[in-house]
């Protein structure tokens, strides 16, 4: 049997970046992963948005690694050379009834630390986007978009250049909790046994299935997780839209917004689609709905402007009494397993998050 000082499974954006941050700080490191390339589940299909930190309960991680986050991402693609751009981003009330929200999430911001949102009316967002319908909108000029996949490439480039290494088409197939850690199982044409002192649990979707196939592992602390779909309808003609524009937020979703990537090409999502498995395919009827929301604040859009183009799952899990979900960094403090840290419910923003996601890590690692 292998011993390692530190194994993470997951090689999306968050257990790049904490293994990343685990070696930088002179660990030993393997990072496993179960397919056969890093970065293919919900870190690739998604709007590569650098949130500012606005919708995210006061107080709450989300809130706090969010705006954290955001500041290490614009630092570290400026270093590394990931393609990055503050473009920022319109949160739209089309109608008079939804002034107020608009206003309340100004408030959530300021108080989570977003210091340059502006509130503005119809008139002077229109002045901004002339090709927009609002009747009122919030501002947040530190939103911005990231090509997800070079930033995942310089976290890895990262984490190999300071020792860590690499296992791909390595699914653990077992795991059994002890004194002094955690000994896995991989499957994949290489199998192998590992003991390590330190596991972070970073499989993201798969990271609650994980969690209850540890032995050792108390089952009632690993929360249900449910997935929310979310499909995305790419624009075939230039959008005549500068910046993000988003309307008020939906149930389980921040509402079908039009993003933009570094090449200026439109997309339009996600919606919401509560799903019992993963599967990927867009359904084409699903446009209909999406319209609708899209010509609230874009009433030039037309039905051939869209086609079908990606989707994701989202990794939710409940919120605690009520509140709205939060992510959850479960060390041995709360679960009593030595060397293990359990990631779970990072969903939106954790792209955003996950260099301060990986400070907090190493900092329940020690603990």
């Amino acid at each position: 049997m292998d011993q390692v000082e530190c194994i993470v499974a997951g090689a999306g954006v968050v257990g790049l970046a904490v293994a990343r941050a685990l070696a930088l700080a002179g660990r030993e490191v393997v990072l496993v992963e179960a397919a056969d390339a890093i970065g293919t589940g919900t870190s690739s299909r998604n709007s590569e948005v650098i949130h500012a930190g606005i919708y995210y309960e006061p107080g709450s991680l989300k809130a706090e690694l969010c705006v954290r986050g955001r500041a290490l991402l614009y630092a570290f693609c400026e270093s590394h050379g990931v393609g990055h751009k503050r473009i920022g981003k319109l949160i739209v009330a089309a109608a008079p009834d939804e002034v107020a929200y608009l206003e309340k999430l100004a408030k959530i911001g300021t108080t989570n630390g977003v210091a340059d949102l502006t509130m503005l009316s119809g008139t002077e967002a229109q002045a901004l986007e002339p090709a927009l319908s609002a009747h009122a909108a919030l501002h947040s000029p530190s939103t911005g978009i990231v090509d997800s996949h070079c930033l995942m490439l310089a976290l890895l480039g990262d984490m190999e250049a300071a020792g860590g290494m690499l296992a791909l088409s390595s699914p653990i197939v077992a795991a059994e909790a002890g004194p002094d850690g955690i000994v896995l199982t991989t499957g994949g044409p290489e199998p192998m046994t590992l003991a390590c002192r330190l596991f972070i649990n970073a499989a993201g979707l798969d990271a609650p299935g994980l969690a209850r196939a540890i032995s050792g592992m108390p089952a009632h602390l690993v929360p249900q997780e449910t997935m929310a779909k979310g499909n995305y309808f790419t624009c075939l003609r230039k959008v005549p839209f500068s910046r993000l524009i988003y309307p008020v937020p939906e149930a389980g979703g921040l509402g079908t917004h039009l993003t933009l990537d570094l090449g200026g090409q439109g997309r339009f999502g996600p919606d919401v689609e509560w799903v019992s498995e993963r599967r990927y395919e867009v359904d084409p009827t699903r446009k209909t709905t999406m319209m609708a929301s899209i010509r609230r604040y874009w009433p030039d859009v037309r039905e051939e402007d869209l086609a079908p183009g990606y989707s994701g799952i989202r990794p939710k899990i409940p919120g605690v009494d009520g509140r709205a979900p939060d992510f959850v960094i479960q060390g041995p403090a709360v679960h009593g397993v030595p060397g293990l840290v359990n990631l779970f419910g990072i969903e939106s923003p954790g792209l955003t998050s996950c260099l301060a996601i990986a400070e907090r890590v190493v900092e329940a690692a020690r603990g």
